[in-house]
């Protein structure tokens, strides 16, 4: 592996739990857009305690790039993984993709063209079908926030953020509920954020690790959780 370019321009972190059929492929794709368009930017793949050979695929297709393998030794959580990439990130923005191969590179420059003027650039599906229930879903989760923290928060994907925002210890997720948790923070504290929309493919291989029954039923108990934080934490600071 070379040694770890000066100031890269961005971290992309690619978070992966039981990806072996995927990683390769999709890191192979991350890298060619990332030569031909951000040259120079850092990859960080984040094996989440992955049972299969997603670390020992994903370290061959790191060989002679800009990239390094972190590891988990259990699986932890979307948000634990993000954590931990963001600690090692050595750029000013960072922003991340799942390593199952939904989001297409080409994705990264939507949000990194936006980025002028604001400290956040979230993304929404412009062509995904994702059915009545989970329209629902996502219509219910939207509206629990809006009633729970104030904030119109419009987020389906990955989002590019500035680094010096985003400081592991403040934020409690572990789970994917960071999604939200660092989004609803940032409009809660008047940062500058825009929303882009993104296209949204289908995994290259194998089944979504994130789609589970009963989810809004965990993310309102979230939610709540993270609302008692915030009030706590305002409190602190007001005294």
């Amino acid at each position: 592996m070379n040694a770890p370019a000066p100031n890269p321009p961005l971290s992309v972190v690619v978070l992966a739990y039981d990806e072996e059929a995927n990683i390769g492929p999709v890191l192979e794709e991350l890298f060619g857009w990332l030569d031909a368009h951000i040259p120079a930017s850092e990859v960080l793949v984040v094996d989440d305690g992955s049972s299969d050979a997603t670390a020992g695929v994903a370290r061959r297709a790191l060989e002679g790039r800009n990239g390094r393998l972190l590891r988990h030794e259990a699986n932890r959580g979307m948000g634990a993984g993000l954590k931990t990439g963001v600690r090692a990130a050595r750029a000013a923005w960072v922003t991340f993709l799942p390593a199952d191969g939904q989001i297409e590179p080409r994705s990264l420059g939507t949000l990194w063209a936006a980025r002028d003027g604001v400290d956040l650039v979230l993304s929404v599906y412009e062509d995904r079908d994702d059915g009545p229930a989970r329209k629902v879903l996502s219509w219910g989760v939207r509206a629990l926030i809006t009633a729970v923290h104030g904030v119109r928060l419009r987020s389906d994907g990955p989002y590019l953020f500035r680094r010096a925002l985003f400081e592991p210890a403040q934020l409690e997720a572990e789970s994917f509920f960071l999604n939200f948790e660092f989004p609803i923070r940032a409009l809660a504290a008047g940062l500058h954020v825009r929303t882009v929309p993104i296209r949204c493919r289908p995994r290259r291989s194998g089944s979504s690790k994130t789609a589970r029954p009963g989810r809004i039923v965990g993310v309102a108990r979230e939610l709540l959780q993270l609302r008692q934080r915030r009030i706590r934490d305002a409190l602190t600071r007001a005294r």
